[in-house]
């Protein structure tokens, strides 16, 4: 793990610095044999730009669900600065986690190469990491790059979401291990509201409208349930988010 981590309580404002690990706001009693559903997020500032993991736990609170989350995470990290991450330990042992997501850096997954030599193994570690504190290892399959990866062969956002989707499905069949496919979800959601602004300007990062449709997926995917309907909008209009909505519902037809 880099330098610079720190632990944070996500009560806190959160800190968008080069590096850190957070925890988030415990919504949940010391009986772990309640109906609380407790997730703890792993990755880099995918997850805590716009604080992916209250927006989900806020959703799922509208939802009427119970649910404890935190995260570890470090700027531009990949899988592998949390492979001997004493954060990441300490954390895993805080909780009974019944979820512990597992999101690689961007560009990662896309390249053949880095996920065979890079993402890969660190995911098999990491997996059985998790296991081991009897825990539900689950991929974030993230979305592709705005303008896509044209140096890799990847000229625009659809050829890039393609290899994205391949490089977690390929690790996830393996290690025998769920997915929630943001990134299939977000190409969707593209299709059907071309209009929708779901990347910041730099083309990579989560706009408001991103990491709310990520939280919806994230709901749809763990709770097995549409979020369609639910009342809390973020920090978006309610008009969007019945779209992101919708589109995140998809996940759900087999």
């Amino acid at each position: 793990m880099k330098t610079g981590v720190r632990f944070l309580v996500l009560s806190l404002a959160l800190i968008l610095a080069a590096s850190l690990t957070a925890c988030g706001p415990i919504h949940c009693g010391n009986d772990l044999n309640d109906d609380c559903l407790r997730v703890l997020f792993v990755g880099n500032s995918l997850t805590f730009v716009n604080d992916l993991p209250t927006t989900f736990s806020e959703l799922a609170r509208s939802g009427g669900h119970k649910v404890e989350v935190a995260m570890v995470v470090e700027g531009g990290a990949h899988l592998y600065d949390f492979v001997s991450s004493p954060e990441l330990s300490n954390t895993l042992s805080s909780s009974q986690w019944d979820y512990v997501v597992l999101q690689e850096q961007s560009q990662l997954p896309s390249v053949e190469y880095w996920r065979v030599n890079d993402m890969y193994p660190a995911a098999r570690t990491l997996v059985k990491k998790v296991r081991a504190n009897d825990a539900q290892p689950i991929f974030f399959e993230t979305w592709g790059r705005e303008y896509g990866f044209p140096e890799n062969g990847m000229p625009d956002f659809e050829s890039m979401q393609y290899e994205i989707d391949m490089g977690y499905q390929r690790i996830a069949n393996e290690l025998n291990a769920p997915i929630v496919h943001v990134g299939m979800v977000w190409f969707r959601a593209l299709r059907s509201n071309p209009d929708l602004q779901l990347w910041q300007e730099d083309g990579n990062h989560p706009s408001e409208m991103g990491t709310y449709l990520a939280a919806c997926v994230f709901y749809a995917t763990l709770f097995q349930e549409s979020p369609l309907g639910l009342a809390y909008p973020g920090n978006i209009s309610k008009e969007v988010a019945l779209k992101l909505q919708e589109a995140a519902a998809t996940v759900l037809i087999k």
